[in-house]
């Protein structure tokens, strides 16, 4: 829960640098698959911060697949067609880097393979009126 307090005090911060007086704001959020982030916790954690300034705000959260490249082959895949336990899911949101560990190419079976979509939280648009 603290993880998406500290992303909703920085997206609100953003917000307010964009839009200092605005009083009403939409943010669209992109969510990286591999990112360990509580959809309803960070809406509310936000929607939150941003009424404590006195603005009202509709938070728009949009997924991103994670796209997986080999770099021997070149063949992509994503993450949610692997067939994984909800153990190794749990354990590639907490620390995405050990997706090496568990997943090699369907392909070719290689194990030298990178993150192309699916990483990070970003915004992606705020608009205001």
């Amino acid at each position: 829960m603290v993880h998406e307090w500290a992303l909703a005090e920085a997206i609100a911060d953003y917000v307010f640098k964009t839009v200092p007086s605005a009083r009403r704001v939409r943010v669209t959020i992109r969510l990286g698959e591999l990112q360990a982030v509580d959809e309803g916790i960070l809406e509310f954690a936000l929607k939150e911060i941003m009424k404590s300034e006195g603005i009202e705000c509709e938070v728009i959260l949009k997924r991103e697949d994670c796209v997986l490249k080999c770099r021997r082959c070149g063949h992509e895949w994503l993450l949610k067609d692997a067939t994984l336990g909800e153990d190794v899911r749990e354990a590639i949101h907490f620390v995405p880097e050990v997706v090496h560990s568990y997943l090699k190419c369907p392909k070719c079976g290689s194990r030298d393979f990178e993150v192309v979509k699916g990483r990070g939280v970003w915004v992606e648009e705020v608009s205001w009126g």
